[in-house]
């Protein structure tokens, strides 16, 4: 399918919602017919959701009559919630694009490439605000502009439902918002404003997505509602939200730089919050994931305390000159400010030892002391230098709640926590898995199915299989689970195609809950796979093109898509399938007509049956660079290489062939060369210049 240059959209005569601060939100769905455009009413704050595999690409018209330019509508896709909350299903079924800032605009067009059947189009008002910024600044806290400030909206749902909290913080996720870095200070508080009506009201979430905000100016805005200081989940990195603070500088930084006062607030920023969790901006961690088009649920992914959106799935975001900056911008956050104190862990339980460690950024003299409900203490110890440890003989504790504390001095922030205490109701919670569709037919992919959920207290779990009308196909098994995230893998083999359902109970103290969850086995797509892997489209007769083998167990609408990061950069085919083994195929050629760059991509496949659609993906990647072959020294073999390759010798007659790294490499010979020539041939079947002597 062409992309299509769809008509223009006027506004609404009046805005359907209404928001604080002037704030209104319109939608309107798009069509191929022409619509009048009107320059009475204005946006500031647009943004798109469509249905379908293709992707939506928009600009926007001045008041002026000036267009910007073309955009994708969803530059960070996985600025998500995490699966199977409540937020994420507030837009089932459809594709969600981000909130571009226009500023004072009155039309919008839009392209779309691949199949798309549906876009409804959200323009947000949200004037500039006269009212000075205050800001909120306690000691050893940045100054941040407090929500009422900026105007947000408390009459959005978050207000009536309560944020929701992660037990602890680990580390902090560095977005961009992929907007225009061209808007005043002043504009900052109405971007604020358009994002959040645009989060709440077009997609359903909660509240913004973001936990804080950074413009260009230096301010540091308060995102998500629950506290600037407490761990509130927002919906910034799909799969990645619990247990993370999200921070987004306003602007695009994939060719340019952060703002000096942008990065200054950064770093004070990075600074503080992570100091509150007493974390180590400079460390690293395994990060479970909640889930995500990259990263499986359960899937230990290798963090930094100071990551960018990229770490955790197919993104781009913050863009590359940010992204490349924020090792810097750790080094110099854990710089910030006075010593600190790192990883407070309390190992045991009351009627047992309990140990207290922690570590601390430079030596200095600790203290913990434990006390009980009537705040007398009740054990302490104390020492110095940068490693904390101490234990409790907590053997004969009285059964009860206690508190404890660790210090190192005025300068440092202390660590705090409780112990005992009456124990938590059962909640059988965030149930959710890894594929909602997968296919044990032992081709090797998408063969299993990880289920996760979360205990809020020990319990008895029972896992069930049924059909969807409640019919008992199998008992998975019956354990006892402890509190926190658990998980089981699921694969399936023997069970015939078709939806089935994941019934979870668990039962603790005489309190019974249950969840379930649907899951569907299709085996219509097997074999998936690239070859070459690595190809040239340069149309020298070598590798110029890139098959894809595949096998059908049914008839399926197929779609062959190749993506660059989230975007579409070709759709090589699209159409009816019949059943068996199928060959599709890939010449480099974009949606545009013009060539791929070289550069690694990702080929997907989605086959549609009655069971409905399953998607595969294989890397492939573009390379119409030839391998640079250098000789140091023909007369003993040995030379340089720029990348991998397989170098072809003949030597007085006879024929070496030896796969070889980059760098110096040495072929073994016995007596002397006098006829050599050498040429090498990397995987894409780029050939180098041929070497010869004499």
């Amino acid at each position: 399918m062409k992309p299509f240059l769809a008509a223009l959209f006027a506004l609404l005569a009046a805005p359907s919602v209404a928001q604080a601060a002037g704030v209104a939100v319109v939608s309107r769905d798009a069509h191929a017919a022409a619509a009048r455009l009107s320059t009475e009413k204005h946006f500031d704050v647009v943004g798109v959701h469509w249905q379908g595999p293709g992707s939506v690409r928009i600009r926007t018209r001045s008041v002026s009559g000036r267009w910007s330019r073309w955009i994708g509508a969803a530059p960070e896709a996985e600025d998500l919630p995490d699966p199977g909350t409540r937020e994420a299903r507030a837009t089932r079924g459809w594709r969600i694009g981000n909130p571009i800032w226009a500023g004072d605009s009155n039309a919008i067009q839009y392209r779309t490439s691949g199949r798309v059947s549906r876009v409804r189009a959200f323009f947000v008002s949200s004037p500039v605000s006269k009212v000075p910024l205050r800001r909120i600044a306690l000691t050893a806290q940045p100054a941040i502009i407090p929500r009422v400030s900026w105007g947000a909206d408390e009459s959005v749902p978050i207000r009536r439902e309560g944020p929701v909290y992660a037990a602890t913080l680990s580390a902090a996720v560095v977005h961009h918002t992929a907007s225009t870095n061209s808007y005043t200070a002043a504009q900052s508080a109405a971007l604020m404003r358009g994002f959040q009506a645009y989060h709440v009201k077009s997609n359903g979430w909660d509240d913004i997505g973001y936990n804080f905000l950074v413009d260009r100016y230096g301010q540091v805005f308060e995102g998500r509602y629950g506290g600037i200081d407490r761990n509130v989940v927002g919906a910034h990195a799909q799969g990645f939200n619990t247990g993370t603070v999200g921070v987004a500088v306003i602007g695009t930084f994939e060719s340019t730089g952060i703002t000096p006062a942008a990065r200054a607030a950064l770093v004070s920023l990075l600074a503080w919050r992570l100091d509150v969790a007493h974390v180590d901006p400079l460390s690293t961690l395994d990060f479970l994931s909640g889930g995500n088009p990259r990263f499986a649920t359960g899937l230990p992914v290798p963090l930094r305390a100071v990551s960018g959106h990229r770490d955790t799935g197919f993104t781009s975001c913050p863009g590359a000159v940010l992204y490349g900056a924020l090792p810097a911008i750790a080094r110099d956050a854990a710089a910030f400010g006075g010593p600190k104190l790192y990883s407070p862990v309390v190992r045991g339980a009351i009627g047992s030892p309990i140990r207290f460690t922690a570590r601390l950024s430079a030596a200095l003299p600790w203290t913990v002391s434990v006390t009980d409900a009537a705040r007398t203490v009740v054990a302490g110890g104390a020492g110095s230098g940068t490693a904390v440890d101490f234990t409790w003989d907590a053997t004969l504790a009285a059964p009860g709640s206690y508190s404890w504390r660790i210090d190192a001095g005025p300068t440092v922030r202390p660590a705090t926590g409780t112990l005992g205490g009456k124990a938590a109701a059962l909640a059988l919670q965030n149930v959710t898995a890894s594929r909602l569709t997968f296919s044990p037919n032992g081709d090797g992919k998408d063969e299993e199915t990880r289920i996760s959920y979360t205990l809020t207290r020990q319990a008895t779990v029972t896992a069930s299989l049924t059909l969807p009308d409640g019919t008992l196909v199998a008992s998975l098994f019956t354990d006892t689970k402890a509190a926190g995230r658990n998980t089981f893998v699921f694969r399936g083999q023997g069970m015939a195609d078709g939806e089935y359902r994941i019934v979870l109970t668990a039962a603790a103290a005489g309190k019974v809950v249950t969840a379930t969850l649907t899951i569907v086995v299709n085996r219509t797509l097997a074999g998936f796979g690239a070859s070459p892997s690595s190809f040239s489209p340069n149309s020298d007769g070598r590798l110029d093109a890139v098959s894809f083998p595949f096998t059908l167990a049914y008839s399926v609408q197929a779609e062959l898509r190749i993506l660059s990061g989230m975007a579409v950069l070709a759709t090589p085919f699209a159409g009816p399938l019949a059943v068996g083994p199928q060959k599709l195929a890939w010449d480099g050629t974009t949606a545009t007509g013009g060539r791929a760059p070289d550069g690694t991509y990702k080929a997907e496949l989605k086959v549609t049956d009655d069971l409905g659609p399953v998607t595969q993906t294989v890397p492939i990647r573009v390379d119409t660079i030839a391998p640079r072959l250098r000789a140091l020294s023909l007369a003993r073999l040995r030379f340089t290489l720029s990348e991998p390759a397989r170098v072809t010798l003949t030597v007085n007659g006879r024929r070496i062939v030896q796969q070889a790294k980059p760098g110096t490499f040495h072929v073994p010979f016995a007596g002397r060369p006098r006829r050599v020539t050498a040429v090498a041939l990397d995987a894409a079947g780029n050939r180098s210049r041929t070497l010869r002597l004499p």
